[in-house]
């Protein structure tokens, strides 16, 4: 019954080894410094030298020592060998019947896995010794406690083996043997000193002390061995083991223990307790204390047991039954796997998906971030009017005009500069669309369920199927986002009432800027102001923004009704009256007829109460004299010389008057038409000329509408590249992901190579499969243990 059951946990041992259990079993570990005399108290109880020696760290392994009792060979029974010991270690199919090749082979062993470097190895070294001269036990001998490195050890080989240690002995079914040799203070033990941190009350802990017969004369460990030093529950058992010397000689073991025997019987301090020393004695209390302390252990595994069967069933559960893999089953598991995919797909993007990460964001979250905050900043980035100089804007006002000059600010440079304009918000539109078409397939990728990543070929189907629907969609997508742009720059809208708001308020803002200090009101002999004056002061009170109540009437009339033409006339119309009713015209009709809006310099000469000469057709057109408006000297430009008939032949001017000499170079020579064409020079556009006060505040004007009718696009755009792309790209493949996976791979024939699983989760299912049997059957069979009595 007792050797059943060390043989049993043995087995177990063996068994979670092997498939990876987590299985605490009960077992004694070794633990001592070194030169303390682990390795000789093993092979004594052994019978057999078999283990490791040299200088520094030789045991760099844990070593799972099982110990099994078989019955002596009959010498009349011819059938069995003829050796009674042998050796078989876990990983290698052989029995080793010569003990020095157990020593080789545990070298070899240990080199493979811990190198040559004098480090260690968790990993442990399992080796089963038959023999009819042992006792049923498992002891782990693990490598000596050390101080300092020597040679070539590592430079942490102190923690190394500490951590190792600990890791063993930390286990509430590992008993702890820890050897001390006898001849060195037991205070400075740091075997028991490690017991003590992981079983401070000694109840698992048995001493051994080692090298009684190398004490100083004089002195002995009775005290020690009967408890009174160090008390330990377990007690201390002093040993005798072979010197270095007696190993040379090849001593025999058996010589050894008489030895041994005699040594304790015949000490003046030990012979009364010679019957509690020695190998044997170690040998027998250990088996004991072993037997014991797994029958004590028995609920605790029970209890562990169930618990490791109802994880491993789990594990097993989640790669699936292979049950579902044959030929009738096969349709159904696709379909299922499928569905599953679709929805973990369209979840994601819904944000309704069971797996959320609270870490960063994913999914249809990150869609939005893109919409919101990498768009929204890629367009509010872009400067409307940063690529264009003032230099360009003339220019397109003079190319626009054609030969003729212009009176207003014409509305074709207007949409030719603001058109370009437009087509920057193109490309960060489309680079949205791709931003978002990436990150539905990074959410196509992260669709994997445990289930899934059984079939590692179907799982790169679903994904290349949904990416290439994402791929039909992008195109469409990106057309349309596209189109949007040429939508917004195929028609300038300027009656937009967004844009007439920006407008007036522009103007408002030049007025301010550029309007004289409007004269004192004239005073009336009482004191007060005329009524004229009054009625003017209340036309010029500003709305909020700056924009005073005739600016805002008068932008709306004039745009609102085109057909009214300009509300200014022009050089070759006569003003019904004087300049002053011209003037108070002037403000209170100022609007945007065919060419915009009115220059700058009309706006501001009539928002304010100015004389004939601060109006802006007196400045054009120099207006001394009422209904004659004559240019200014600063506009007029260069003379040319005028050859032929009189354009108006009653004017009473002879045509020979007009063909008098222009001043082309700053000379008085005179040119004929001939010779005019050699001085002409190409007038250069790269705006080497200075600009006039004019033409300033007509470019003034028109980079404050094309930043005001930029702005408007802008946020049109921002609101309708979002739902292009939802509409296309993101709600098109949520709403077909599932029939074009059906459509596509829902086929008998592809069945088979779809389902075809991982190898690496074959084995591991195997081996899940084998250790929850083995789980089982060492529950069963402990619950039969525990049902016999003791």
């Amino acid at each position: 019954m007792d050797s059943d059951l060390i043989q049993l946990v043995n087995k177990l041992q063996d068994t979670f080894a092997n498939l990876g259990g987590e299985l605490d079993m009960p077992q004694i570990v070794v633990v001592g410094s070194q030169s303390a005399g682990k390795s000789s108290v093993l092979e004594t109880i052994v019978g057999r030298d078999f283990l490791p020696r040299g200088s520094g760290i030789v045991t760099r392994r844990p070593l799972i020592l099982q110990l099994v009792h078989i019955p002596p060979p009959d010498p009349d029974n011819a059938s069995i060998s003829n050796y009674t010991e042998y050796g078989q270690f876990l990983h290698i199919d052989k029995r080793f019947t010569d003990f020095n090749e157990i020593r080789r082979e545990i070298e070899a062993e240990t080199f493979r896995v811990a190198g040559q470097n004098k480090g260690i190895s968790k990993l442990p070294i399992s080796l089963r010794i038959y023999s009819s001269k042992v006792l049923d036990l498992t002891l782990v001998d693990l490598p000596g406690l050390t101080k300092i490195p020597v040679g070539d050890q590592p430079s942490d080989i102190e923690r190394q083996i500490r951590n190792l240690v600990l890791d063993y002995i930390s286990k509430p079914n590992s008993v702890i043997l820890a050897v001390s040799a006898a001849n060195v203070d037991l205070a400075n033990s740091d075997a028991l000193k490690l017991a003590r941190s992981v079983d401070p009350q000694g109840r698992r802990t048995i001493g051994v002390l080692t090298k009684l017969d190398l004490m100083d004369a004089g002195t002995n460990a009775l005290d020690i061995l009967n408890g009174r030093v160090y008390p330990l529950k377990l007690g201390f058992i002093g040993v005798v083991n072979r010197s270095q010397q007696d190993i040379n000689a090849e001593r025999s073991m058996d010589d050894a223990r008489d030895h041994e025997k005699e040594f304790f019987q015949n000490h003046p301090a030990y012979r009364s307790i010679a019957h509690r020393n020695g190998t044997l004695y170690l040998a027998k209390t250990l088996n004991h204390v072993l037997l014991n302390h797994i029958r004590e252990k028995l609920p605790d595994m029970k209890a562990r047991l169930n618990t490791l069967m109802g994880q491993t069933q789990h594990e097993l559960d989640s790669f699936g039954d292979a049950a579902f893999l044959g030929d009738q089953h096969q349709g159904t598991l696709v379909l299922k796997l499928m569905t599953s995919f679709a929805r973990d797909f369209v979840s994601s993007i819904e944000g309704t998906s069971s797996d959320i990460s609270t870490k960063e964001l994913s999914g249809g979250a990150r869609i939005y971030y893109i919409f919101n905050d990498v768009f929204g900043h890629a367009l509010e980035s872009i400067e409307s009017t940063s690529n264009l100089t003032t230099q360009d804007i003339r220019t397109a006002i003079r190319n626009s005009t054609g030969p003729r000059p212009s009176l207003f600010v014409p509305e074709v440079a207007f949409d030719l500069l603001v058109k370009p304009q437009i087509k920057l918000l193109e490309a960060p539109s489309l680079r949205c669309v791709e931003l978002v078409y990436e990150e539905l397939v990074k959410i196509c990728h992260n669709c994997t369920s445990t289930e899934l990543q059984r079939f590692p070929r179907l799982h790169a189907r679903l994904i290349d199927v949904v990416s290439e629907l994402l791929r039909e969609r992008l195109g469409p997508t990106s057309e349309y986002a596209q189109s949007l742009i040429q939508i917004q720059a195929a028609y300038i809208n300027t009656n937009h009432p967004s844009f007439m708001q920006n407008s007036a308020q522009a103007h408002a803002n030049q007025q301010r800027k550029v309007a004289p200090a409007p004269p004192p009101a004239s005073i009336e002999p009482n004191g007060s102001a005329s009524a004229e004056d009054e009625a003017d002061d209340e036309e010029t009170d500003t709305l909020p923004n700056g924009v005073t109540p005739k600016d805002t009437r008068s932008v709306s009339s004039t745009v609102h009704d085109r057909s009214r033409g300009p509300s200014f006339v022009g050089s070759g119309q006569t003003q019904p009256s004087g300049h002053h009713h011209v003037a108070k015209h002037d403000r209170r009709s100022a609007g945007t007829p065919n060419s915009l809006l009115a220059p700058p310099a009309q706006i501001n000469s009539a928002s304010s109460p100015a004389t004939a000469k601060d109006t802006f057709l007196n400045y054009f057109f120099g207006g001394s004299q009422p209904g004659m408006p004559n240019a200014p000297a600063a506009l007029m430009g260069p003379r040319h010389t005028y050859v032929g008939r009189d354009p108006n032949p009653e004017s009473g001017v002879p045509s020979s008057a007009l063909q008098g000499s222009y001043n082309l170079d700053g000379n008085n020579a005179a040119f004929d038409m001939k010779s005019l064409g050699k001085h002409i020079e190409a007038v250069p556009s790269d705006g080497a000329a200075p600009l006039s006060v004019r033409e300033e505040m007509e470019c003034s004007l028109i980079r404050s509408l094309i930043a005001s009718y930029f702005d408007i696009v802008r946020q049109t755009i921002q609101d309708l590249i979002p739902k292009a792309i939802m509409h296309f790209l993101v709600n098109h493949t949520s709403q077909h992901v599932q029939n074009r996976l059906v459509a596509s791979l829902y086929k008998p024939d592809l069945f088979t190579d779809l389902l075809h699983e991982d190898e690496a989760l074959v084995n591991e299912r195997t081996r899940v499969k084998a250790l929850l049997d083995a789980y089982k059957e060492a529950f069963r069979t402990l619950s039969e243990v525990s049902l016999k009595p003791l």
